[in-house]
């Protein structure tokens, strides 16, 4: 029996359309159809064979995937492809390309998208000054396994209040990133953890939705697409080398090994634990690329406090410094940077979490003369205990680049 395209969704009909693509695809997309045409192409008898459901729902799922819940047509896209075994040696090239030093939990990420995909991942951001380095390959790869539950947006279109064409997709790919208003960087982090969403069309009320979906950020910018802080823990930041040799039949090869690879997704044993909400923890995704990304974000005093002290420990060879927010502000005065005594404690506190001494305490202070000779004097206070290990973990990308 010919399966009806038509579908009532409460008292509205529908009908499932074949989209053609360039590529030579075909897309299944739900357009609005008029009753009245129904009933003149097939029959004011054909409108009762036509399927009626109470409401949309999407519920994403790749592995059991089900098109009707409970009276509820789901608008989530089942995959085509389905899984078998084969070969998957261009498709574990990609991966490792891409993530690099990351192979394992790149693949852990792709499995979690296949097999787990509401469960919370880390915000990916793939950069690279160079030009031809498959982040593009990569993200057509990424569509072509996840077909229609895959979608690209612009800046503007991230900025935009209307977001009915990507709030129930499972990956959002931003590619040009430049988010340089901190109202954009918090609305990407909060998705990325939240659980629902508002989502709005044109012309129609916002309505409260579930959201699962991940971001994807690809720039050519390294160091300040996004606006971060050394305390955050939701961006997953790669370097993405270069290309060596250039295929030009590779995404064609990807995509011949798509069930393959599915397959081997399906059973794979996943390497990490399920230790944080986003599944990995800081440390296991914490790459060079968000080091410098974050130096990059720091402010002028942080950066050239930063400096001064690390030249310092290299001067006497030692490996902390010990300073009070005044001894701070005299070291910075020697500079063109003008600050206070409150940002420079705030600094201290908030910004690199130290913990100054409870009593006041002898200690030796770093001085700068006005030849720029160096000298450690006694003094006294309830100073902070600066590490040479956590100033070339948070700033020596920054200083060195």
């Amino acid at each position: 029996m010919k399966k009806i395209p038509y579908l009532r969704v409460g008292t509205a009909y529908y009908k499932l359309v074949q989209a053609p693509t360039i590529a030579g695809h075909f897309n299944e997309i739900l357009v609005h159809w008029n009753i009245e045409t129904i009933r003149r192409d097939h029959g004011k008898d054909y409108l009762a064979k036509v399927p009626k459901y109470d409401g949309f729902t999407c519920i994403p799922s790749h592995i059991d995937y089900r098109q009707v819940y409970k009276g509820f047509y789901n608008t989530y896209s089942p995959l085509t492809a389905e899984p078998r075994q084969g070969k998957i040696d261009t498709s574990l090239t990609m991966v490792r390309h891409i993530f690099g030093d990351h192979y394992e939990l790149g693949l852990d990420y792709l499995q979690l998208l296949y097999t787990r995909p509401v469960q919370v991942l880390p915000i990916l951001c793939l950069v690279s000054r160079e030009r031809n380095t498959g982040k593009t390959t990569y993200l057509k790869w990424l569509r072509a396994i996840f077909e229609n539950n895959m979608t690209y947006l612009t800046n503007d279109g991230f900025a935009s209040q209307f977001n009915a064409d990507w709030a129930n997709r499972l990956l959002i790919c931003i590619e040009e990133v430049l988010f340089n208003r901190e109202e954009l960087t918090e609305r990407i982090k909060y998705l990325s953890t939240t659980n629902i969403n508002k989502l709005e069309a044109k012309g129609r009320d916002k309505r409260e939705v579930e959201f699962f979906g991940k971001f994807i950020l690809c720039s050519n910018n390294e160091h300040n697409f996004i606006k971060i802080d050394g305390n955050e823990t939701r961006f997953w930041v790669l370097k993405v080398p270069t290309i060596e040799k250039e295929h030009t039949n590779f995404l064609t090869m990807l995509k011949t090994e798509i069930p393959a690879f599915l397959y081997f997704l399906r059973d794979r044993k996943i390497s990490s634990e399920h230790r944080t909400r986003m599944w990995f923890t800081p440390g296991q995704i914490r790459t060079a690329a968000l080091i410098k990304l974050v130096c990059s974000n720091r402010n002028r005093t942080e950066k050239e406090l930063a400096t001064i002290l690390l030249g310092g420990m290299e001067h006497f060879d030692i490996e902390k410094i010990h300073l009070c927010p005044w001894d701070a502000l005299q070291l910075l005065n020697r500079t063109r940077i003008r600050t206070d005594m409150t940002q420079l404690r705030r600094l201290l506190k908030k910004e690199w979490k130290l913990d100054n001494r409870d009593n006041s305490l002898s200690y030796r202070k770093l001085v700068i003369w006005q030849d720029g000779s160096m000298q450690l004097l006694d003094s006294k206070g309830r100073y902070f205990t600066v590490e040479k290990s956590f100033l070339l973990e948070n700033f020596d990308e920054t200083m060195t680049d």
